[in-house]
């Protein structure tokens, strides 16, 4: 397989976010579609695209698809399927599949049965822990065999080993910063970090490091897998130093000493300054304007809805009074706590789903 059919799967309302760093990045036949971002590439392609996509979830490799009507047919099929193409005799899978109402195959755990029947058949194993997963899609009677090539979810950058109260994935917080403009090349202040993803993320942005520099990846157990080719993509770090540029601050002492000890793992410290206060005792920064990200708490998983408008309210007029020419996103899952700020948001764009819930990110421009 030369030239495969991947697609990279980003939270529904930033596919357009994701669509701007593929293209950034310099892949081909780039298409932005319900729940990702599709494209086209060879296992080298899929290889970088794990390695330096900060916003994707994960990246999926289109195997193949045929019709099957009925489960005989997809038994059939599946034992037909040139597996030995991409994967090594023996190598140990998981299977989840989805299906549509429009399918007549619509029990997906039966169908699972029969795909892993196939499997097995074709010498490999099935394990519930596997490395490897097997992704099949039966829509409207098509099933559709992907590999997800990633593992573990890409937000798993293998640095921020320590988290606190309701965190947000890297890779979401990659593509809240690029929605509210960020390139690298401004200062970054989060008044209430918590572990410090929105500023540690800024700070890999900044340095331009590889997302994926430090961990390892499923299609590692693929056929044909070069592991000198892959190794030489891997860009050194190289030295970095500061002042610091990106900034944190939080009135728990143990989130911004996880945020600190996040930044040593990461090999950003540098950039970085963390400091433990309430918000009231946040200070601009020495330099030029810059932006504040921050994600505070809604009131539905961490703190009292009904207490909050004070707090978002504080975050404001903090915001207008000490922050002149900086621009200011919010993300929260209410509205009614974002108009608190009484900060002059723009019209926000389409809510996305974090942790269970949909939330927003509220920005404004230079204030």
């Amino acid at each position: 397989m030369s030239q495969l059919d991947l697609f990279a799967i980003a939270p529904p309302g930033l596919e357009h976010m994701l669509l701007v760093e593929i293209r950034a990045l310099n892949f081909a036949g780039v298409t932005a579609v319900p729940g990702g971002v599709a494209f086209r590439g060879g296992w080298p392609e899929v290889w970088r695209a794990n390695l330096e996509l900060r916003g994707a979830t994960r990246i999926l490799a289109r195997l193949g698809d045929f019709m099957a009507f009925h489960l005989a047919q997809l038994d059939k099929r599946a034992r037909k399927f040139p597996w030995g193409d991409v994967l090594p005799q023996g190598t140990v899978l998981r299977v989840e599949t989805t299906t549509n109402r429009a399918s007549k195959i619509y029990h997906a755990g039966a169908a699972t049965q029969r795909i892993e029947t196939a499997l097995q058949a074709a010498g490999y194993a099935i394990s519930a822990d596997a490395l490897v997963t097997l992704k099949a899609r039966i829509e409207d009677n098509r099933v559709t065999l992907s590999l997800d090539t990633s593992g573990p979810s890409l937000h798993k950058r293998g640095h921020k080993a320590a988290v606190g109260k309701a965190p947000m994935r890297e890779t979401l917080a990659a593509l809240f910063l690029r929605r509210a403009g960020f390139d690298g090349r401004e200062p970054v202040l989060d008044p209430m970090c918590g572990s410090g993803t929105f500023v540690l993320e800024a700070a890999e942005i900044a340095a331009g490091l590889q997302p994926g520099r430090s961990r390892s990846f499923a299609f590692e157990h693929f056929k044909g897998f070069d592991p000198e080719s892959f190794a030489a993509m891997r860009r050194p770090a190289g030295t970095i130093s500061g002042p610091p540029r990106f900034f944190g601050s939080d009135r728990d002492a143990g989130a911004t000493s996880m945020a600190r000890a996040n930044a040593d793992r990461a090999g950003i410290a540098p950039l970085c300054q963390f400091e433990n206060h309430a918000l009231s005792e946040v200070a601009r920064p020495a330099g030029p304007p810059g932006l504040i990200m921050v994600n505070p708490p809604y009131g539905a998983r961490v703190g009292n809805k009904k207490l909050l408008f004070a707090l978002y309210a504080s975050l404001g007029q903090i915001a207008q009074e000490r922050f002149k020419g900086w621009r200011v996103g919010v993300v929260t899952s209410e509205a009614g706590l974002a108009k608190a700020t009484g900060l002059p948001f723009k019209q926000k764009g389409a809510p996305v789903p974090h942790g269970g819930l949909k939330v927003w990110l509220f920005q404004t421009e230079p204030l």
